[in-house]
Protein backbone atom coordinates (compact mmCIF):
# COMPACT_ATOMS: atom_id res chain seq x y z
CA UNK A 1 0.00 0.00 0.00
CA UNK A 2 1.22 3.81 -0.77
CA UNK A 3 1.06 6.02 2.30
CA UNK A 4 1.44 9.64 1.51
CA UNK A 5 3.11 12.00 3.89
CA UNK A 6 4.23 15.78 4.13
CA UNK A 7 7.40 15.08 5.68
CA UNK A 8 10.78 17.07 7.57
CA UNK A 9 13.96 17.54 4.71
CA UNK A 10 16.17 16.70 7.00
CA UNK A 11 14.51 13.25 7.84
CA UNK A 12 13.96 12.48 4.13
CA UNK A 13 17.14 13.53 2.20
CA UNK A 14 19.24 10.46 2.78
CA UNK A 15 16.79 8.13 1.12
CA UNK A 16 15.67 10.77 -1.25
CA UNK A 17 19.47 10.78 -2.64
CA UNK A 18 19.39 7.92 -4.90
CA UNK A 19 16.18 8.55 -6.03
CA UNK A 20 17.23 12.48 -7.44
CA UNK A 21 20.10 10.85 -9.06
CA UNK A 22 17.76 8.35 -10.84
CA UNK A 23 15.68 10.70 -11.44
CA UNK A 24 18.88 13.37 -12.86
CA UNK A 25 19.96 10.26 -15.27
CA UNK A 26 16.33 9.96 -17.01
CA UNK A 27 15.26 13.67 -17.46
CA UNK A 28 18.70 15.40 -17.49
CA UNK A 29 19.60 17.45 -20.29
CA UNK A 30 23.49 18.69 -20.95
CA UNK A 31 24.37 16.30 -18.04
CA UNK A 32 28.28 16.93 -19.93
CA UNK A 33 28.41 20.16 -18.47
CA UNK A 34 25.70 20.66 -15.48
CA UNK A 35 25.96 17.87 -13.08
CA UNK A 36 23.75 16.80 -10.40
CA UNK A 37 24.96 18.33 -7.21
CA UNK A 38 21.86 19.79 -4.96
CA UNK A 39 22.58 22.94 -2.68
CA UNK A 40 21.01 21.15 0.47
CA UNK A 41 22.19 24.01 2.85
CA UNK A 42 19.88 26.69 0.59
CA UNK A 43 17.37 23.58 1.00
CA UNK A 44 17.46 23.31 4.81
CA UNK A 45 17.35 26.99 5.00
CA UNK A 46 14.06 26.79 2.83
CA UNK A 47 13.03 24.17 5.29
CA UNK A 48 14.10 25.89 8.56
CA UNK A 49 12.05 29.22 7.65
CA UNK A 50 8.82 26.89 6.28
CA UNK A 51 8.71 27.50 2.71
CA UNK A 52 9.85 23.88 1.55
CA UNK A 53 7.42 21.18 1.07
CA UNK A 54 8.50 17.82 1.10
CA UNK A 55 5.49 15.63 -0.09
CA UNK A 56 6.58 11.73 -0.45
CA UNK A 57 5.23 8.70 -1.33
CA UNK A 58 6.06 5.65 0.91
CA UNK A 59 5.16 1.68 -0.59
CA UNK A 60 5.33 -0.71 2.66
CA UNK A 61 7.78 2.50 4.15
CA UNK A 62 10.01 2.91 1.43
CA UNK A 63 10.50 5.75 -0.47
CA UNK A 64 8.80 5.77 -4.17
CA UNK A 65 8.19 9.13 -5.12
CA UNK A 66 8.51 12.90 -4.21
CA UNK A 67 6.95 16.26 -4.44
CA UNK A 68 8.87 19.14 -3.47
CA UNK A 69 7.43 22.74 -3.56
CA UNK A 70 8.50 26.16 -2.40
CA UNK A 71 6.32 28.42 -0.87
CA UNK A 72 6.36 32.12 -1.22
CA UNK A 73 4.38 35.41 -1.89
CA UNK A 74 4.08 35.73 -5.34
CA UNK A 75 6.39 39.03 -6.21
CA UNK A 76 2.92 40.19 -8.64
CA UNK A 77 0.61 39.52 -5.95
CA UNK A 78 1.83 40.27 -2.73
CA UNK A 79 -1.77 39.16 -1.08
CA UNK A 80 -1.52 35.61 -1.78
CA UNK A 81 1.08 32.43 -1.20
CA UNK A 82 2.01 30.85 -3.98
CA UNK A 83 3.38 27.03 -4.32
CA UNK A 84 5.82 26.64 -7.12
CA UNK A 85 7.22 23.03 -7.26
CA UNK A 86 10.83 22.06 -7.31
CA UNK A 87 10.79 18.78 -8.53
CA UNK A 88 8.16 15.97 -8.98
CA UNK A 89 9.08 12.05 -9.28
CA UNK A 90 7.84 8.75 -9.16
CA UNK A 91 10.15 5.58 -9.94
CA UNK A 92 9.12 3.57 -12.77
CA UNK A 93 7.07 1.01 -10.77
CA UNK A 94 5.46 3.40 -8.72
CA UNK A 95 4.37 5.30 -11.76
CA UNK A 96 1.33 2.53 -12.12
CA UNK A 97 -2.24 2.94 -11.20
CA UNK A 98 -2.95 5.98 -9.35
CA UNK A 99 0.22 6.75 -7.22
CA UNK A 100 0.82 9.77 -9.46
CA UNK A 101 -2.63 11.42 -9.32
CA UNK A 102 -3.19 10.74 -5.13
CA UNK A 103 0.59 12.31 -4.14
CA UNK A 104 -0.74 15.82 -6.19
CA UNK A 105 -3.81 15.61 -4.54
CA UNK A 106 -2.69 15.01 -1.32
CA UNK A 107 0.09 17.77 -1.83
CA UNK A 108 -3.34 20.00 -3.04
CA UNK A 109 -5.27 19.26 -0.05
CA UNK A 110 -2.45 19.62 2.04
CA UNK A 111 -1.82 23.35 0.53
CA UNK A 112 -5.16 24.62 0.40
CA UNK A 113 -5.58 23.99 4.33
CA UNK A 114 -2.52 25.85 4.76
CA UNK A 115 -4.21 29.06 2.89
CA UNK A 116 -2.04 28.92 -0.15
CA UNK A 117 -3.82 29.88 -3.37
CA UNK A 118 -2.17 28.80 -6.36
CA UNK A 119 0.05 26.12 -7.15
CA UNK A 120 2.43 25.64 -10.39
CA UNK A 121 4.16 22.31 -11.24
CA UNK A 122 6.65 22.54 -14.09
CA UNK A 123 7.09 19.22 -15.62
CA UNK A 124 9.64 18.62 -18.80
CA UNK A 125 7.90 18.52 -22.02
CA UNK A 126 5.84 14.70 -22.39
CA UNK A 127 6.61 13.46 -19.28
CA UNK A 128 3.88 11.01 -17.51
CA UNK A 129 2.51 14.05 -14.87
CA UNK A 130 0.92 16.16 -17.63
CA UNK A 131 -2.22 13.73 -18.33
CA UNK A 132 -2.58 13.63 -14.50
CA UNK A 133 -2.27 17.42 -14.22
CA UNK A 134 -4.25 17.76 -16.95
CA UNK A 135 -7.19 15.31 -15.15
CA UNK A 136 -6.37 17.00 -11.98
CA UNK A 137 -7.78 20.35 -13.78
CA UNK A 138 -4.18 22.04 -14.19
CA UNK A 139 -4.06 24.80 -17.51
CA UNK A 140 -0.84 24.69 -19.23
CA UNK A 141 0.20 28.16 -18.76
CA UNK A 142 3.96 28.83 -20.04
CA UNK A 143 6.73 27.07 -21.77
CA UNK A 144 10.45 27.11 -21.04
CA UNK A 145 13.04 27.42 -23.21
CA UNK A 146 16.89 26.82 -22.57
CA UNK A 147 20.11 27.56 -23.89
CA UNK A 148 23.67 26.37 -22.78
CA UNK A 149 25.25 29.62 -22.16
CA UNK A 150 29.27 28.81 -22.56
Amino acid sequence: MIEFKLENLANVKREAEPLLKQHWEEIALNKDIIKLNPDWRAYAELDRVNSLRVFTARKDGKLVGYFVVIVSKALHYADHLFANNDIIFLTKPARKGLTGVKLIKFAIDSLKAEGITKLHINTKAHQPFDPILERLGFEEIERVYSLVLR
